[in-house]
Order: C-alpha cells, then structure tokens, then sequence
C-alpha cells in the first residue's frame, strides 16, 4: 500500500471560513514543534525555541486533480505531498507549510501529518522510519512491523494491557547516532486500533478521540500514562504472521535485511524518494539494524482471545535480554 491510500476515499467537505491561528508547542519525536495546525494527539509544551515549524498558507506547486486524487514529489532539500480530498504539505528542512483542501479541519490535517508527512522529515533529519509499532518492555524495546492487517497495534496494544509502555504507533523513528546501539525515540502517547481489537482489549485511562472521517476505520485512543518519554533501546524486531501457536523464529541477516526494508517507510513512496545520497545511506541504516538488533518472524494466534499467549512469549524473550 502507499502512505495515505486511506486519503485517496476521502471526499472533500465544503468550503468553510478559517480563524487566524496562534502557535500552538508540542514535543513528539525528541522535538519541540510549533504549529499552526492543532494537534491535541501530541503532547504540549511550553512555547519556546521550536526545532520544527508546521505553518498555514499557499503553496505554490501543482495540486492534484480529483482524477489523479495525489502528487508526491521528492528533491533533496524538499518534499512535497498532496492529497486532493485533504491538502498539501511541503517539507523544507525544519519547516512543513500546510494547505489544507477547502473545508478540510485540523482533525483530518493531523491525519498525514503524523503519519507520512512527519516520516518524511524525521527521515530527512537521519533517523531510520519504519512503518511499525513500538513497546518498551523490561527497559527493551520490541517493534512490530507486517503487511496491513497483520496485527501490529493489536500486538502493541494488548502489551500495554499487560503492563507494558507505548514507545510510537505506525511512524517508528530509530536513532543510530551509535551504530552499535539502536535507540528507538518516543513518538506520542496514541494508538490506532480497530473497533473489534478495541473491545477485545479495552485499555485503562484512554481517551477515544472523534472519527476522523468515515473512510478512516481505526479509532485513535489517546493514552492517559502507560507511554515511555524516553529512548529505549530497540532489542527485537518482530514481523507478524498468523499462525497455530505463540511461535518466534529468528530470521538471519540475508532474510532480516529485505525485510526491514520492505517496512521502512520511505521505501514505500517508491525510489523517487531516496534521492541524493539517501539511498545509501538508508542501506546504511537498514543493514546496522539487521546486524545489531534481533529480527524474528513471530507467528501471532489466529482469534483476539487468544492475544495473551503472544504476549507471554514476548515477555520472557526480551526478560532474557534486560
């Protein structure tokens, strides 16, 4: 799937009035972020110096027909997104304009924003993006990646329940500032789940937050605690397939690292989008992965009642690397 397919259902609303905006600060990802745009799923903070900038207003490039429903362009020193149904976004270094489609509120804006938007430009700043959810246990960090439905914030969220904390949903962000130690940096305290895995393993203290539009199915929970603010080291990384039993099967490098890159999220914008020396520099990145962190293939019960049994097994193996 590309990033945003769930835009591309979308249908713009009607054209309504926009207030003046003040900035509002947020922190996510290791940075202070000053915006425009309301983001309520991160956390505040005090205004200040902003290492990221989110800003209202025209852009002039190109903007996507109903036909053609998107436009992605990729340059060295900027990114470009757009969706006909919500807006455009430019990424130019420490900086994202915003463009909203008319009539479009700040509720469907957060929606790329934190996701392939803030990919993008947390790639452009050196940090390996996978498309991934992420737990701190025992001090360890445990990523899940898999192909669309494969369970990775059912996984995510039924470890929460268990006791454990929220690292990042959907946009994974890994320093390797040291090669040898893959830190995983916090995201915010949210997670998307489907109704059904939502009324299987109901979370404590989570605020379920408005639809954001009927094309997008998962409901975003916003998390009252149970959310790690600091880097953990990333110790396993777990595709997810269905299977009979709680099984984990650790892949070698020759498998691990087409796998990693597979879910890295830049990849799947397609090769336009390692431009420069990007592209080699993301083999970099996925290859330290593949060599210093565990990647198993974990096959996950088929049945959300039987969710529990998955998440024993993830205990005791990263029990064993605290």
């Amino acid at each position: 799937m590309m990033p945003g397919d769930d835009l591309l259902a979308m249908h713009a609303p009607p054209a309504t009035g926009r207030p003046e905006r003040k900035h509002r600060f947020y922190r996510a990802y290791g940075l202070t972020i000053a915006s425009d745009v309301a983001l309520p799923e991160l956390e505040p903070a005090q205004p200040g110096v902003a290492d990221i900038l989110i800003a209202l207003g025209p852009i002039d490039m190109p903007k996507p027909s109903p036909e053609a429903a998107t436009i992605f362009r990729f340059e060295p020193e900027r990114q470009y997104l757009a969706w006909h149904a919500v807006g455009a976004f430019l990424i130019s270094g420490c900086r994202i304009d915003v463009e909203p489609a008319p009539g479009v509120d700040d509720a469907l804006l957060a929606f790329p924003l934190l996701g392939p938007v803030m990919a993008l430009l947390l790639h452009q700043r050196g940090l390996l993006v996978l498309h991934a959810s992420a737990i701190a246990v025992a001090g360890q960090g445990a990523i899940f990646m898999g192909d669309k439905g494969a369970g990775k914030s059912t996984t995510a969220s039924a470890l929460i329940r268990a006791g454990h904390e929220l690292l990042t949903d959907d946009v994974v962000a890994i320093d390797l500032s040291e090669p040898d130690q893959p830190m995983i940096v916090p995201g915010f305290p949210q997670i998307k789940l489907a109704a059904d895995a939502a009324a299987a393993i109901p979370l404590a203290q989570a605020q379920v937050r408005p639809q954001v539009h009927p094309a997008i199915e998962k409901m975003q929970h916003r998390l009252d605690g149970a959310f790690s603010r600091s880097k953990v080291p990333a110790a396993r990384i777990y595709i997810l397939e269905r299977g009979q039993k709680a099984q984990a099967t650790r892949m070698p490098g020759i498998a691990a690292l087409p796998a990693i890159i597979k879910f890295s999220y830049v990849t799947r914008f397609g090769r336009a989008a390692l431009s420069g020396d990007f592209a080699a520099m993301h083999l970099r990145q996925c290859s330290g992965i593949a060599n210093h962190v565990g990647v198993c293939r974990l096959e996950v019960p088929a049945g959300l009642d039987r969710i529990g049994e998955a998440v024993a097994l993830i205990e005791r193996e990263l029990a064993g690397d605290a």
